[in-house]
């Protein structure tokens, strides 16, 4: 990392590196998931990486660079030290919190806005970019207050400063690997040795995308293989075949948002069409858009390129037809499975899909190794341990919208009142 004193225009942070460069990538979703303004500067020749990024060529191992608006310029950067140079990676500024909060998804920025605007001392945090999947979603148009719609990142952006001012601490890049449950305090082990003191918690760690399971999948993720909606990469399919797996909400709002740049957008949807969840104005409006193909009954069954993906194969699961044809964009919205690895450990009951049981549900769960501790009933969304409560896609029986998440993180901290009034 290395300092310069080149400026970026108008304040806009710039992004010089190569197509199909993973790192580049990442450090294209992180700034658009961040609402951080960038210019991303695609380097096509040697000379151009010369003049523009100021290194050897192409195949410089600097790239891709980074140049803030200060004029910092960062070579091959990680993530961390981009977030270092804007000033939001922080350390716990106490030893202990009276709420820790586990994901900074909706649900998680609700429960940090109710809880730090409620008194608690209040801590969230997040593994990579507040949002979660949300966060992904070029435009949510069914979200109450905004007629016009709004996109996930901003929303998310607006949560983080209003928890902020309201005195909520936001750990970003932390992930907790364990916890320990004792009574009146836990205590959370985060992957770089953090300790985080708390009475009282809410997971809201979301979902992770799902796979496709092929051989080279992880391989060419990042380079022409992308999980969720994408939307930093949609001004980069000028004139290309575009291609989106899922037949959900957020499939739908990508092949839309897609559907603005690309030539065609095709969505790849293994059941008989798009799912009776899918909000009936997207099934309105992908019906009536020109450049989107829906391929019902189709899975895709190989990925084809090297560094990059350069085509796919697809199958029909009635037929048993395959054919290839050639992409270099494949998005791919599966939906999820919830982010609960930890749970085991710390013995927190899930379902036999992993979501987390809460409340009246526990009495159908729960092994009798693991029955419930108090004399009182567990609060509607409190865990089989008693203070930790789940909200949002994590927990079992959660309504899989934005709009139920929000409710779900204010209606955590009520519960959270109510057990830290009782300790």
């Amino acid at each position: 990392m290395t300092q310069t004193d080149v400026q970026t225009s108008g304040g806009v942070t710039q992004l010089m590196g190569t197509r199909g460069s993973p790192l580049a990538y990442a450090i294209r979703d992180f700034l658009q998931r961040s609402d951080v303004p960038f210019e991303w500067i695609e380097l096509t020749s040697d000379e151009e990486a010369r003049e523009k990024a100021k290194v050897s060529g192409l195949r410089d191992g600097r790239l891709p660079v980074c140049v803030l608006p200060d004029g910092t310029r960062l070579e091959c950067p990680t993530i961390r030290e981009i977030i270092e140079r804007l000033g939001w990676f922080h350390d716990p500024s106490r030893k202990e919190y009276d709420l820790a909060i586990l994901g900074g998804g909706p649900a998680g920025l609700s429960a940090a806005v109710y809880g730090a605007s409620e008194g608690l001392k209040t801590v969230l945090i997040e593994r990579w970019v507040v949002g979660g999947q949300a966060g992904t979603t070029s435009k949510i148009e069914n979200y109450l207050g905004f007629p016009e719609g709004i996109s996930g990142a901003d929303l998310a952006q607006r949560a983080r400063d209003q928890a902020c001012k309201f005195g909520a601490e936001i750990l970003l890049l932390r992930e907790g690997v364990r916890a320990d449950f004792g009574t009146g305090k836990f205590v959370g082990y985060l992957a770089d040795g953090t300790k985080i003191v708390m009475h009282a918690g809410v997971c809201a760690t979301g979902m992770e995308y799902r796979r496709l399971g092929l051989p080279n999948e992880e391989g060419l993720y990042g380079a022409g293989v992308y999980y969720g909606a994408g939307v930093s990469e949609a001004s980069l399919c000028i004139n290309e075949d575009v291609y989106v797996v899922g037949g959900g909400n957020s499939a739908g709002q990508a092949a839309l948002h897609f559907a603005h740049f690309a030539r065609k957008v095709v969505m790849v949807v293994r059941g008989d069409g798009l799912k009776e969840s899918v909000s009936q104005y997207l099934i309105d409006r992908i019906k009536s858009s020109p450049n989107i193909e829906v391929l019902t009954h189709t899975e895709v069954v190989e990925l084809h390129g090297d560094k990059m993906l350069e085509a796919i194969t697809l199958t029909n699961n009635q037929t048993g037809e395959k054919w290839t044809v050639k992409t270099s964009k494949l998005f791919l919205c599966l939906g999820g499975v919830p982010n609960t690895r930890w749970a085991d450990e710390a013995g927190v009951v899930c379902d036999e899909q992993r979501y987390l049981v809460t409340g009246p549900d526990l009495k159908q769960y729960e092994p009798p190794d693991k029955r419930w501790s108090l004399d009182r009933a567990p609060y509607y969304l409190e865990t089989s341990q008693p203070g930790l409560f789940a909200a949002g896609d994590v927990r079992h029986g959660s309504v899989k919208r934005c709009a139920s998440a929000v409710g779900e993180g204010a209606m955590a901290v009520t519960f959270v009142h109510r057990y830290l009034a009782n300790q």
